[in-house]
Parts: C-alpha cells; structure tokens; sequence
C-alpha cells in the first residue's frame, strides 16, 4: 500500500511539471506551396491552412494538426486564364474532389530530435479525399518572440488517396500525358 501511495505522488508531480504549451497556427501567416509534376514539366501554387496548433514542451516539439482547406488552391506559374483551367481541374473529382472533400489534415504522431538545432524527423497521419496514410519528413522548428515557426517538405503519393487522373499507377499507355504520383508541400507554419 506504501509503494502504491508513493508511486501515486511521483506521477502527480511528473503531471504538475510538465510545461506542454499549445500554439494555435496563424493561417494569414502561414503557407504551403504545392509542386506537381508531369513529363512535360511542372506546375506549382499555393493552399491555405484552415487551423492548426503545435504542442510544445520545454521549447521541443511534441506534436500539432493542421487542416487544410482545399477551396483555396491556387496556381503561381500560369497566366490567370491557363491557371483558373488547372485550379479548376485540381477542385474536380478528377483530382481532389473539393466539392465532397473540402479539407485535408495532417497529425503528427512523433516528434523526434535530430540535433540541438531544431531538426526533426517528423512522423504522422494524412488524410485526403477521407484516405488516411502514414507519412515521414525532416522538419526545423524554432521558437522566438513568443511563437513557433515550423518549415518542412513533404512528400505526397497521391495513388494512396485515389487521386487517380493522369497516373501511370492506374492507366497504361499515357506517355508524355503522365502526371507523376508524388507531388511536393513545402509547409512554413507560424503561431500567434
């Protein structure tokens, strides 16, 4: 019963200092730039983030969320006629199918150091078009003035989510229609 009482205290007080602070995201501040490419070429943009908050103790990242919100994909390297074309393909069921699927999300699930000067190895859940997959990047964070600023590139298959135009995963014979699998997000993200 002693044991039992003592090992009560020890988790009460492991609770009481534990400094876990949450960050809500600025989504006016914050960005992610999307690259996709083809045979012929590429094209890029941007998506804005709907919400998100990072979970940090101590001034090391534990974990965080962010949603996307899909309506707002943008096109950076086309006139604005040729880009209000492929925005409007992206929003499609062709693609991303913003209609029924209007947000993404992306949970981290570990956090792991890989140094003293604010690289992660971040690993977590994205879920797009209602399809949930593990992903792993390299991410830096870093805390100043009060807030916390994340940076990573993420790699995406979009065959893992049924984003099926133009992928040589689920139709022969494309050539230089090709659209590849892996598309990019470069994520910056700033709290307030």
């Amino acid at each position: 019963m002693k044991n039992l009482f003592f090992l009560s205290i020890v988790a009460i007080a492991a609770f009481a200092f534990t400094t876990v602070s949450d960050y809500t995201v600025d989504t006016a501040s914050s960005n992610i730039v999307w690259t996709g490419e083809k045979v012929t070429g590429k094209h890029t943009g941007n998506v804005k983030l709907k919400s998100g908050s990072l979970q940090v103790d101590n001034g090391k990242l534990m974990g965080g969320s962010f949603v996307i919100d899909m309506n707002s994909i943008s096109c950076t390297d086309l006139d604005s006629d040729m880009a209000g074309k492929l925005v409007g393909h992206l929003k499609s069921a062709d693609f991303f199918g913003v209609d029924s699927h209007p947000t993404s999300e992306f949970v981290i699930t570990r956090a792991i150091p890989q140094d003293t000067k604010g690289n992660y190895k971040i690993m977590g859940n994205l879920t797009i078009k209602e399809k949930t997959n593990p992903v792993v990047f390299k991410a830096n964070v870093s805390t100043s003035g009060g807030k916390v600023t994340a940076t990573g590139d993420i790699t995406v298959d979009r065959s893992l989510y049924d984003v099926r135009f133009g992928s040589g995963s689920f139709f022969e014979n494309l050539g230089d229609k090709t659209i590849y699998d892996e598309f990019f997000l470069r994520v910056s993200l700033v709290t307030k």
